[in-house]
């Protein structure tokens, strides 16, 4: 497969394995979980990684990226804590951004201390806020942008300058953009992660996590991965390449819908916030525009106060209030309730994080529908 390939023809048929007894028109699905000792370099096993719909799987998404190679796990918290343990030892030290997913955020602050890991987290989002907390210990960079779910943005290419000038490595989960939306590895970041939970399964079915690098870095990676077990089945696996191939249509119908959600409910009396990157008076704005090739289908938007978050989500009829996103359907929840409940109120609020806050994840539905929903949701509860 050309490398060289348009995104949308690398999402078809990057890493596709060829039926070759039969001459079928998708990747062959291998169930088997034990493959014949062949005495070659590369002896099959799931937990190694290495069986024929896992490293297909693998170079699809890293294509993707624009990365050499790849690891597909059983979940975006296994890719996130396999990445950052086969980094850190006792004694090292991480800086990651303030404004983290809250599963990313508790797993640093309850396993960091049982492996003698240092971490801090920056007081802001510039550049000079990294560079600040670096120590002669420090190892490495770990960011997310667009974050979850204040949708802050972070100047990719400041720091990478940043870190190559330490000398330390950096990470992000870019699950919040996707590969169609943003590639990390151009603008010079090292480790790029997502949850294929959500866009790169795109149908809430599969769960998943993907990290991409360097053949180096996978080699390292692949290192604690296959100690520690996170591997994906092969069913999952088939799912999921199977998913990518719909990837850059679905997040663009996404994309579109999101940026007129955001513009529509930006004019409402009833919400006092709206942060979505694709709008002009978003802090973000012009930094997104310059590292992203869309603005993405997530934003979160703040009710008005005389309204109740948890009863808006309960008279919704069309968008479904779930605990993920990135699927086709729409979805909404509170994050403070849900995905950031584990964080402390002060953490909470100093992240932005309201009561009155929505998290939104917009389907591949006609607009209209959508809007409507809202609005007769506002109805009954205003």
């Amino acid at each position: 497969m050309n490398k060289n390939a348009d995104f949308r023809t690398l999402c078809v048929h990057a890493g596709e394995l060829k039926d070759t007894q039969h001459g079928g028109a998708i990747s062959p699905l291998y169930a088997s979980t034990s493959y014949a000792f062949t005495d070659v370099e590369i002896n099959q096993y799931p937990r190694y990684f290495n069986t024929p719909n896992q490293r297909g799987l693998c170079q699809k998404i890293a294509a993707l990226e624009g990365a050499e190679a790849g690891l597909i796990f059983g979940s975006g918290m296994a890719a996130i804590s396999t990445a950052l343990l086969s980094h850190l030892k006792a004694g090292d030290h991480v800086i990651f951004q303030d404004d983290l997913y809250g599963g990313t955020r508790n797993f640093i602050k309850t396993e960091f201390v049982k492996y003698g890991i240092e971490f801090s987290f920056t007081k802001g989002l510039e550049a000079t806020d990294f560079q600040s907390e670096i120590r002669e210990n420090t190892q490495g960079i770990y960011i997310e942008t667009p974050s979850n779910p204040t949708l802050k943005i972070i100047d990719l290419k400041a720091i990478s300058d940043v870190a190559k000038t330490a000398s330390i490595w950096t990470m992000i989960d870019n699950t919040f953009a996707s590969p169609v939306n943003q590639n990390p590895i151009t603008f010079g970041i090292d480790v790029v992660i997502h949850s294929a939970t959500k866009y790169l399964g795109g149908h809430s079915d599969i769960c998943a996590g993907v990290v991409v690098s360097s053949e180096q870095t996978i080699s390292r990676v692949f290192e604690s991965a296959k100690n520690l077990g996170g591997s994906l089945s092969d069913y999952t696996v088939w799912l999921l390449e199977r998913s990518v191939k719909t990837l850059f249509v679905r997040v663009q119908a996404q994309n579109q819908n999101a940026q007129l959600l955001a513009e529509f409910l930006r004019d409402q009396e009833w919400i006092s916030q709206v942060y979505y990157p694709g709008l002009e008076d978003h802090l973000g704005h012009e930094i997104a525009k310059k590292q992203m090739h869309g603005f993405g289908g997530m934003l979160s938007f703040d009710l008005s106060e005389s309204l109740d978050a948890k009863q808006f989500l309960l008279e919704l009829e069309l968008v479904k209030p779930t605990m993920s996103l990135a699927g086709i359907e729409s979805t909404a929840l509170s994050p403070r309730l849900t995905s950031h409940a584990l964080l402390s109120e002060e953490e909470r609020q100093y992240q932005g994080i309201t009561p009155q806050m929505i998290r939104f994840s917009t389907g591949i539905e006609a607009f209209e529908d959508i809007k409507n929903d809202l609005l007769q949701s506002f109805r009954k509860i205003s």
